[in-house]
C-alpha cells in the first residue's frame, strides 16, 4: 500500500513564506524600475514644483518636507536633471516603504494574509505612482508606515527594542516636517492612552530611554519650531488647513470620486480611483470587522486615524494619500475575514480548506493583473492623464542660451541650477544673444524661421524647442 503524500513535508511548503517574500521583493524591484523609467517615463507637474522647491530651498524660512528636498538636492547634484536624478528619492523611499509595509502586515496578520496584502499593496496604482513620482507625495505613505512599524516593534518588545524606541522618537520628529503627520501621531497616542495593554507597555518603559528620546526629538524639532514662529502660515500647512475656506459640497464629491469613480480615470496626474472595486469591497468588510472588534489595539489605531483625518480630507481632498496605510490594513483584515469564514464552513475537511484557496488565489491574481494593466495603459495612453506629463526638461537642447516664456522662467531657472553651462533668458533678451540659442515652444515667435526643431511624440503640441544656429 502506497504511503499517502503529506504536503507539510514538501520543500515548497516548508519554504512557502520565503518564496512568498522573495516574490514580493522581485516584483517590487521590477515594478519600481518599470514605473520609474518607462511608465510614464516623463515628468509630472508635481515633480516640476518639487524641482523648483529643491533648487530654491531656504532652510531659514520654510522647512516643510525638509528630508525629501535634502535628498532630492543630493540626487540632482549627482545625476543632474534626469529621470534618475528627479525620481531616485521617491524610488528609494518607495522601496523602504514597501518593505516596511510587508513587515508591518506580518506583525499584524498571519503570514499568508501578509504576503497577499503586500503583493496587492505594491501592485496598486497609487503606490506605484507615488513611488516613482519625484515629489513629496511618497512621504504620506512612508511616514505612517514607519511610525506604525516602529510602534509595533516597541509594543511587542522585539529584539533590539531599545534601538526601536530611539528610532521611533527620531521618526516622529522628522515626520512632523510633513503635512498631516501630526494626526498620525495623535491617532497612535490616543490609542496608547485609551487601550489598557498599550498603557501598561508605556508604563514599563525605562524612563531614561524616554528622556533620551524626548531630548533627541526636541532637538530635531527646533528648526521647525523657529520656522513656524517666523512664518505662522507653515503651521497651518502642516495641519492641512487651506488658505481659503473650500466648497465642502464639491470636496465631498471629489473625495467620493477618488474612491468610487470606477468608470473614470480622473483628470489629474494620478490615476483614480485609488483602489479597484474588489479592493473597496474588502476594505469595507475589513472596516466592519474592526468596528465589531473595537477593543483591539489595531481597531483603536485605525478608527482614531480615520476619525481624525476625515474632517481634514473634507476640507482638503488632495491629501487622500494619507489614508493609504490604514486602508491597506483594512484590506488585509477583509482578506483575513473571508478566509476565516471559509475555514469555518469546513473545520475538519482538509480538502475543502485547500480547495478554498483556489478562488482566493484567482481573486488576488486578477486584482494584481487588472491593477497593473490599468496602471500601464492609463499612464501611457489615457489623454486626460498623459497631458499632465512632459519630457521637456529631459530633452533640453545642447545650448548655452535658452529662451523661455515668463511662465516657464522659474522652472528652467531651477533646472539651470543643476546645469552650470545653461543660461536662461526671456524673449526680450533675444537680440543680445547672438546667433546661437534655443527657444521653447511657449516663447516662440512665429515671425522667425528656426534652423532645427525638436518635437515629441504627442498628437498635440508636439513641437517643444526651436534651435537657431
Amino acid at each position: 500500500m502506497s504511503k499517502k503524500f503529506d504536503i507539510t513535508t514538501s520543500i515548497f511548503y516548508r519554504w512557502r513564506y520565503w518564496i512568498g517574500y522573495g516574490t514580493i521583493i522581485a516584483l517590487l524591484i521590477g515594478l519600481l524600475l518599470v514605473a520609474g523609467f518607462l511608465i510614464p517615463g516623463a515628468v509630472s507637474d508635481s515633480e516640476y514644483r518639487s524641482i523648483i522647491n529643491t533648487s530654491s530651498f531656504d532652510p531659514w524660512s520654510d522647512l516643510t518636507n525638509l528630508p525629501f528636498y535634502l535628498l532630492q538636492h543630493v540626487t540632482l547634484a549627482i545625476f543632474g536633471v534626469t529621470l534618475l536624478g528627479i525620481k531616485l528619492p521617491a524610488l528609494i523611499l518607495g522601496f523602504v516603504t514597501a518593505i516596511c509595509m510587508a513587515i508591518l502586515l506580518r506583525r499584524w496578520f498571519s503570514p499568508g494574509i501578509a504576503v497577499l496584502a503586500s503583493i496587492l499593496a505594491i501592485a496598486t496604482g497609487q503606490f506605484l505612482f507615488l513611488a516613482q513620482n519625484g515629489a513629496t507625495g511618497i512621504l504620506y505613505l512612508f511616514w505612517p508606515t514607519v511610525l506604525l512599524l516602529l510602534g509595533t516593534l516597541v509594543a511587542n518588545r522585539s529584539k533590539g527594542h531599545g534601538l526601536w524606541k530611539i528610532l521611533a522618537f527620531i521618526a516622529a520628529a522628522l515626520s512632523l516636517y510633513t503635512p498631516l503627520s501630526i494626526y498620525v501621531l495623535i491617532a497612535i497616542a490616543s490609542a496608547v492612552m485609551i487601550h489598557p495593554h498599550l498603557r501598561h507597555i508605556i508604563y514599563r518603559l525605562p524612563r531614561y530611554r524616554i528622556i533620551i528620546g524626548g531630548v533627541i526629538m526636541a532637538a530635531l524639532l527646533v528648526p521647525l519650531a523657529l520656522s513656524i514662529i517666523q512664518r505662522p502660515r507653515i503651521g497651518l500647512t502642516l495641519l492641512g488647513i487651506p488658505s481659503e475656506w473650500p466648497n465642502l459640497f464639491e470636496n465631498v464629491q471629489t473625495l467620493l470620486s477618488q474612491y468610487f469613480s470606477f468608470m473614470s480615470l480622473g483628470n489629474q496626474s494620478i490615476l483614480l480611483p485609488v483602489f479597484g472595486f474588489a479592493s473597496i469591497l474588502l476594505i469595507l468588510y475589513g472596516l466592519v470587522r474592526l468596528i465589531k472588534t473595537y477593543a483591539t489595539v489595531q481597531s483603536h489605531i485605525i478608527l482614531a486615524w480615520t476619525v481624525l483625518l476625515l474632517p481634514v480630507l473634507l476640507i482638503n481632498p488632495s491629501f487622500v494619500s494619507i489614508m493609504f496605510v490604514p486602508q491597506l490594513l483594512l484590506l488585509a483584515s477583509g482578506f483575513e475575514g473571508v478566509l476565516r469564514r471559509w475555514y469555518r464552513l469546513f473545520p475538519m475537511n482538509p480538502y475543502a480548506r485547500v480547495v478554498g484557496l483556489v478562488p482566493l488565489i484567482i481573486l488576488v491574481g486578477s486584482m494584481v493583473l487588472f491593477g497593473l494593466e490599468r496602471y500601464a495603459y492609463a499612464y501611457r495612453y489615457a489623454p486626460e492623464i498623459v497631458q499632465n506629463f512632459s519630457r521637456d526638461i529631459l530633452v533640453i537642447p545642447d545650448t548655452e542660451h535658452l529662451v523661455v516664456s515668463s511662465e516657464e522662467f522659474e522652472l528652467y531657472t531651477a533646472v539651470a541650477a543643476y546645469k552650470p553651462d545653461l543660461k536662461i533668458f526671456t524673449p526680450d533678451a533675444i537680440t543680445s544673444l547672438g546667433d546661437i540659442y534655443a527657444v521653447t515652444a511657449a516663447a516662440y515667435d512665429s515671425e522667425t524661421i528656426p534652423d532645427q526643431i525638436i518635437s515629441s511624440g504627442r498628437s498635440q503640441d508636439g513641437v517643444r524647442f526651436y534651435i537657431y544656429k
